[in-house]
């Protein structure tokens, strides 16, 4: 699932420069599995459309669907899939701007708007009256929940709930029985509050990859390996401990105001035998992108430039959501 940047969005000074990321990132996905891509309207579906052809991709493998919405950020407004007895269920969170940080009330009815189309086929979709954004969690799928509490317990998601109650309700919708909490842990410029597929990553249920900094005069050098111990500590339902896969901070990235963007190796897309991994024109590309093949070996790995989305504070795994074989109509 893909929301296309436009010109009614904070991307409208950057469009030549991030539908390029966006055309890349629907052609590798179209090669393993279909893709689902809402526009703003008539004209701009035309105009992707245009954009996806000139790329030589095959669009019978998407599905377009007018939808307006707020920005791009798909794995934060798109809905969260639950398998029970392999019968997939669509669920709906509400989605504030990240804590109220901004407009988000066309993103906040994008589900439902896709859902109204058919985009989902006969797949159910239940709304559900708690904040959560896709990219604030990961899971190994045998039940365990990675994530961060600046993120999970912010006051600006669900202020009446604390840890015990959002843990209380997560195990009920999302089927988890273990939680694993990382206190440390940011990226400067990061608006998300600490997501954790910006920091911490799931590659399969006993490893998990991680951003590193070996700089003591990077800015963030003391919260992640305060991070790093954290993810030391922490063990497996089998009372393992992880294998832990460190990956490279990329060299500091500036915007034109001088703001450091939160580029990010951690934030991967695993799609059907492959992994889409975000590159940023940084000598550290090739060693992330190593480090990414050592955790999985069965897939292909396809570098993608995504220094134009962190623009806007985000990369490859923000602006994408994951559906379920059988969840598109």
């Amino acid at each position: 699932m893909l929301t296309w940047p436009h010109a009614h969005s904070d991307w409208q000074a950057f469009l030549d420069k991030v539908e390029p990321v966006f055309c890349n990132l629907a052609l590798h996905i179209s090669k393993h599995e279909q893709v689902l891509i809402s526009c703003w309207d008539a004209n701009h579906r035309e105009h992707i459309q245009s954009r996806l052809n000139e790329k030589g991709l095959d669009l019978s493998k998407v599905h377009f669907h007018i939808v307006p919405s707020n920005d791009t950020w798909a794995r934060d407004h798109g809905p969260i899939t639950v398998v029970n007895q392999g019968q997939p269920r669509l669920l709906d969170f509400s989605f504030n701007g990240w804590g109220n940080k901004y407009d988000a009330k066309l993103d906040n009815a994008i589900t439902r708007q896709l859902c109204r189309q058919n985009a989902f086929g006969n797949t159910p979709l239940e709304s559900i009256d708690l904040v959560l954004e896709g990219g604030s969690i990961e899971t190994d799928g045998m039940g365990t929940l990675l994530s961060t509490s600046r993120c999970l317990l912010s006051p600006h998601r669900n202020p009446s709930l604390d840890k015990p109650q959002v843990e209380q309700r997560l195990s009920h919708l999302l089927g988890v029985n273990r939680f694993l909490w990382l206190a440390h842990g940011h990226l400067a410029g990061d608006d998300t509050d600490s997501h954790i597929d910006t920091l911490a990553r799931f590659c399969s249920a006993d490893t998990i990859c991680y951003v590193s900094c070996d700089d003591p005069q990077d800015e963030h050098y003391s919260a992640l390996e305060s991070m790093a111990a954290e993810l030391t500590n922490f063990r497996q339902a089998n009372g393992e401990p992880y294998t832990l896969v460190p990956l490279p901070m990329p060299h500091p990235i500036h915007n034109e105001d001088g703001t450091r963007l939160p580029a990010t190796y951690a934030n991967f897309l695993i799609i059907n035998d492959a992994v889409l991994v975000p590159t940023y024109q940084d000598k550290n590309d090739s060693l992330a992108l190593e480090r990414v093949a050592q955790c999985f070996p069965q897939r292909e790995i396809i570098a993608v430039d995504c220094k134009p989305l962190i623009e806007q504070y985000g990369s490859l795994h923000c602006v994408t959501m994951q559906l379920p074989s059988g969840v598109l109509g």
